[in-house]
């Protein structure tokens, strides 16, 4: 039974450093009153050490499953510890120095650090496409569990992905790139400037478009998914109709779908520069289309299944398997 002690090691001890940022990151907001980009100066470290937390866990709980290519699992999760660490360590440092991290084009040693940010993301996003890659080729026998991790490794990676998109000049810094006077190239916001009236907690834009919302919300697929399929899996004790595989593969295939459908819908909201908190018609419309047409897929997921339902993974008539793993 794989336990968290036998998982990828360089992940958790990551992990281990980014709950020690966090912890160090929150008190820097209750000490230090600096605001920058209209936030308080430590929010970014914070944010992003919690983030990579639970990132780094699932991905060495995940590679923990792998059945083939186990050493290539091992570097490609190696890759990812490492380059995060470099991220953090520039983020936090720009912190100290009052900066800017991402964007900043201010001076030439502002523009080398986002450089190496760039070059450290780009080679992350490839480590966990190859993890991604191996959850595909390697043989569960649960295939619920098989399809929620497949499913949640596509979606973060086109969330992540997503964060290219940021990198991208707006007009009026294109304008000044042509001037030569270009201190900042890239924004998270769209439709108005980075740094405006915001939501508590998320720091999220309430004027505007903030392409970090389809950014969060593809990324924490990878969570969100697996989880899915543990509380399917705890919850098949008390339901037997979740003791049957098929049932359990149908649900997670429809919240997958779901969850995709959520993820597109927020994606093309910040693209038309829409504040989440103050959607259109045309976005309240396919959210309800979303939510009528993913309960009809819940229900229809519950129906039918075999008549004596295969007992959930994990349970004592089961040898081990994905579901036990899950629950260890």
């Amino acid at each position: 039974m794989s336990t968290w002690r036998s998982w990828h090691r360089p992940l958790m001890l990551f992990a281990a450093s980014m709950a020690g940022l966090a912890a160090a990151s929150a008190i820097g907001m209750l000490v230090d009153d600096r605001i920058l980009v209209g936030s308080p100066i430590w929010f970014k470290p914070f944010k992003f050490s919690v983030s990579l937390l639970v990132y780094a866990v699932s991905l060495a709980w995940m590679l923990s499953l792998l059945t083939r290519r186990r050493r290539a699992g091992w570097w490609a999760g190696t890759t990812v510890a490492a380059t995060g660490a470099i991220e953090m360590v520039i983020i936090t440092a720009q912190v100290v120095r009052g900066k800017r991290s991402h964007f900043n084009n201010e001076t030439d040693f502002d523009t080398l650090l986002y450089t190496i940010m760039a070059f450290t993301i780009v080679t992350l996003w490839t480590a966990a496409l190859i993890i991604a890659i191996l959850l595909f080729r390697s043989r569960i026998e649960d295939r619920a569990s098989t399809w929620a991790l497949r499913l949640g490794s596509v979606i973060a990676l086109i969330g992540a992905g997503l964060g290219f998109l940021m990198t991208q000049p707006t007009s009026e810094q294109r304008d000044a790139m042509g001037e030569g006077t270009a201190t900042v190239i890239g924004a998270h916001s769209v439709g108005v400037r980075d740094g405006g009236a915001s939501m508590p907690l998320t720091g999220w834009s309430t004027t505007g478009g903030d392409l970090r919302i389809p950014h969060f919300v593809g990324m924490h697929a990878l969570q969100v998914l697996p989880l899915l399929l543990l509380a399917l899996l705890v919850l098949a004790a008390r339901y037997p109709r979740l003791g049957d595989e098929q049932v359990r593969l149908r649900l997670v295939l429809t919240v997958s779908a779901i969850y995709a459908a959520v993820f597109a819908l927020v994606t093309w909201q910040a693209l038309r520069g829409q504040s989440l908190v103050d959607p259109d018609a045309a976005t309240l419309t396919t959210a309800a289309v979303i939510a009528v047409g993913g309960a009809l897929g819940v229900l229809l997921s519950l129906r039918g299944g075999t008549s004596t339902p295969r007992p959930p993974a994990g349970s004592g008539t089961e040898q081990e398997s994905t579901g036990t793993r899950l629950s260890a």
